[in-house]
């Protein structure tokens, strides 16, 4: 990071407690996968506001890797997190009861995103609390989230953050090792890898987003136009649905 750890950590935790206290909630709710990204996100929830008033709520499907759930849960005993676990595949087999269900990893991933927020924000409805977001700024600009899934929430600590400022900051927590080293991973279907499926490292991708919000968005070689494009694809994703003003 361009700054030093301790006073970039400072800043976003000073925005946390704002919001905390500002909005008269009880406490955060933050969904935890056992990825880098909650993972560092709870820390500086639990750091702002402590332990105490942070629910950590671990959200498996039977595509979840079981050690997913034992990251998750060793992160939470880390951190002096309540947690909890809520399989949502209940969920999911309630969805398949509609008429006209058709299943394929895109529908059913964009489900279980939306799935999760929703149980996130029923936990936070019910007790007063604010959701953590934990999309980063490598993922928001790709568009690599589902709207009004995981891009939802009531504060967004890590937004501003590339992916891998995210590795450099999860490094300075006391978090598990096999946290910050395992690939990352929305674990919406069995075996998916982020970079992988992006085709890319998001050591590449970072790089080129640096370049090209330097130089007006314009591609240069053919790393660029590949992130270029996904960036104005899910411009949608970034924007206000369309819809007209209301007036007095």
């Amino acid at each position: 990071m361009d700054e030093d750890c301790g006073c970039a950590l400072g800043r976003i935790e000073q925005l946390i407690r704002h919001a905390y206290w500002s909005s008269g909630s009880s406490g955060i709710v933050i969904g935890l996968s056992g990825g880098i990204d909650s993972a560092v996100a709870a820390t500086m929830c639990c750091r702002a506001v402590g332990g105490e008033r942070v629910l950590a709520l671990i959200l498996p499907s039977s595509v979840t890797l079981r050690e997913d759930i034992h990251d998750a849960e060793e992160i939470c005993r880390r951190l002096s997190m309540e947690s909890r676990i809520i399989s949502i595949d209940p969920m999911l087999g309630a969805y398949r009861a509609m008429p006209g269900y058709f299943e394929s990893p895109y529908l059913l991933g964009n489900l279980m995103a939306r799935t999760r927020m929703a149980v996130l924000y029923y936990h936070a409805n019910r007790d007063r609390r604010l959701v953590c977001g934990t999309s980063n700024r490598t993922e928001y600009l790709l568009g690599y989230c589902t709207k009004y899934g995981d891009n939802a929430a009531d504060i967004q600590p890590i937004l501003h953050l590339y992916k891998t400022e995210i590795f450099a900051l999860a490094e300075t927590m006391d978090l598990p090792e096999r946290v910050i080293k395992k690939p990352p991973s929305a674990g919406l279907w069995a075996g998916q890898s982020d970079e992988r499926e992006i085709g890319l490292t998001y050591a590449e991708i970072d790089a080129a987003l640096r370049t090209l919000s330097r130089t007006g968005w314009k591609s240069k070689n053919e790393v660029e136009e590949k992130v270029l494009g996904m960036v104005r694809a899910s411009e949608h994703k970034r924007l206000p649905p369309p819809g007209f003003t209301a007036v007095e």
